[in-house]
C-alpha cells in the first residue's frame, strides 16, 4: 500500500492575500490601540493619585486645592502652620472615619464620573463609573457609608431643566444602590409618585441608618428623612436643599431659596430638628453647596473666588451670630479630618 502525502495547499489568489492582510493590519492595530488606551487609563490614574506621604492624618481642615485641582489640608484656625499639598486629584471631596470619596470628571461627549473609594491612606479601593457631572459628595461618621450626586442632565440647582442622580454604598456589605430614586417616599402622609422626582445632597446620621437628603418635584424642593433599614423617606418640610447634618445629630444645615433671581437665590440656614426652628446665618451671598460642619458650633462652605479664583472657602458660626471669615484662598470641597 503506498503512502498518501498531503496535497499542495491551493494558492490565495490575489483579493484572498489582500484580505489577509487587511485582517493582520487591522488586528495589530486593534492590540496598539488597546494597548495605548490601556497605558493613558494606568498614566491618568498614575497622575490623580495621592503621594505616598498624604494621608489622613488630623486634627486638619481638608479641601480641594482649585489652583491645581488636588486635596491639600492646612490646620484648623488658632493652630500654626500652612498648606500642604499631595493629595488626590478630585473634583469633589470628603472624608470620614477610615475613608475617602473622591469624585473625578471625565469630559467626553458624554461626561462621566469615577467615584473613587479610598482608606485611610488614599489608596484606591473601589472605583465606581456613572454618567453624569460630579455635584456632592458624603461619607458617614464612621466612614462605611457613602453617596454620591451627578448631574445626569444640565449643570446647576438654579435652573429646572436639571435631572441628577444620587447613589448610595455601603462599605461593609459592598451592596451598591445605583439610584435611590424609587425610595418609597411619603408626603403629607401619603405615598407619593411622580416621573420627575429627583435627589440630591445626602448626609447620615451617626447610626449609619438615619440619612436626609433634598427631594424636589413639580418645582418645588423638600428635606426629607430617610430610613436604609426600612427602605423608606418622608418628607419634613419644604424649600430645604442640601442638608448636613451636624455633629451631634440636632441640627441641619440647608440653603433656602429666598429669591427668584438665578444669580442669587439661596441663603444658607440651619434648622433645628427638634423644634423645626429655623434660623438664617450671617452669611447673606447666594451659597450653592452642600455646607460642611468643621465642629457643633461652626459651619464651612465655598463660595466663588476673587481676583479670578473658581472659589474660596467661608466660615460662620451656626447659630446666626458673628460674621463670614475666609478660611482658605482657592478651596472647595471642606472637611475636618480628626
Amino acid at each position: 500500500m503506498s503512502a498518501r502525502f498531503p496535497r499542495p495547499a491551493t494558492p490565495l489568489g490575489p483579493r484572498a492575500r489582500i484580505a489577509v492582510v487587511v485582517a493582520a493590519v487591522l488586528l495589530l492595530a486593534g492590540g496598539s490601540v488597546g494597548y495605548v488606551l490601556h497605558a493613558q487609563h494606568r498614566s491618568e490614574d498614575q497622575r490623580g493619585a495621592a503621594d505616598a506621604s498624604f494621608t489622613l492624618t488630623g486634627p486638619a481642615l481638608y479641601f480641594r486645592d482649585t489652583a491645581t485641582g488636588r486635596v491639600a489640608h492646612q490646620p484648623l484656625a488658632g493652630t500654626p502652620g500652612t498648606r500642604t499639598g499631595g493629595g488626590p486629584s478630585c473634583d469633589r471631596f470628603y472624608a470620614s472615619g477610615d475613608s475617602a470619596l473622591c469624585l473625578r470628571a471625565k469630559p467626553g461627549v458624554l461626561p462621566k464620573t469615577y467615584a473613587v473609594v479610598l482608606d485611610r491612606r488614599l489608596r484606591e479601593t473601589r472605583r465606581i463609573t456613572v454618567p453624569g457631572v460630579p455635584t456632592r459628595a458624603r461619607v458617614s461618621a464612621s466612614g462605611r457609608m457613602l453617596s454620591w450626586t451627578v448631574f445626569a442632565t444640565g449643570d446647576s440647582y438654579a435652573t429646572t431643566s436639571f435631572s441628577t442622580r444620587t447613589a448610595v454604598l455601603d462599605l461593609r456589605t459592598g451592596y451598591l444602590i445605583k439610584s435611590i430614586e424609587d425610595i418609597p417616599l411619603t408626603i403629607d402622609g401619603a405615598r407619593y409618585h411622580a416621573p420627575d422626582v429627583n435627589y440630591w445632597g445626602v448626609t447620615f446620621a451617626r447610626d449609619d441608618n438615619r440619612f436626609y437628603a433634598t427631594v424636589s418635584t413639580k418645582g418645588r424642593t423638600y428635606l426629607v428623612e430617610g430610613n436604609m433599614r426600612d427602605w423608606s423617606a418622608k418628607v419634613l418640610r419644604q424649600n430645604a436643599e442640601c442638608p448636613s447634618l451636624s455633629p451631634d445629630n440636632t441640627r441641619i444645615a440647608f440653603k433656602k431659596k429666598v429669591s427668584d433671581d438665578p444669580a442669587a437665590p439661596w441663603r444658607l440656614y440651619v434648622l433645628d430638628l427638634r423644634s423645626m426652628r429655623e434660623t438664617p446665618l450671617a452669611e447673606t451671598r447666594s451659597v450653592d453647596d452642600q455646607a460642611a460642619w468643621l465642629n457643633d458650633g461652626t459651619l464651612a462652605y465655598a463660595l466663588p473666588g476673587a481676583a479670578g479664583r473658581a472659589s474660596d472657602i467661608w466660615t460662620v458660626p451656626a447659630d446666626g451670630t458673628g460674621s463670614p471669615r475666609r478660611a482658605v484662598v482657592g478651596g472647595s470641597s471642606p472637611v475636618v479630618v480628626g
